[in-house]
């Protein structure tokens, strides 16, 4: 069963399980592909493999990051979060460096 090329971020079901899967990663030089299922779940198949695999291109699901353990409104910051502060900057939280014996008394 001929496919399309498998693309990063693309999805795609396979037929006889209904299982769908994202392409997450291609190596070229060793002609493997990973796929990430919906349950974070991580396989590794080769170009031959891919070739003859039942599988259909399918359009993302509704919340696509599920496979990464949050879902997209868990991901996103709410000012209804009271452990996470609103305008939160990560620079605020960065220590300059001191160093003794400097040329600051001259």
């Amino acid at each position: 069963m001929a496919h399309s090329h498998p693309d990063i971020g693309n999805w795609f079901e396979m037929l006889e399980s209904g299982q769908l899967f994202e392409v997450v990663a291609l190596d070229d030089l060793h002609r493997t592909i990973e796929i990430q299922y919906l349950d974070g779940t991580l396989d590794e198949l080769d170009m031959e493999q891919w070739q003859v695999l039942p599988l259909a291109p399918a359009p993302p699901p509704e919340d696509a990051n599920i496979a990464y353990g949050m879902t997209a409104r868990e991901h996103s910051h709410s000012s209804s979060d009271p452990g996470i502060p609103e305008e939160q900057n990560p620079l605020d939280y960065l220590e300059g460096e001191s160093f003794s014996g400097t040329d600051e008394s001259l």
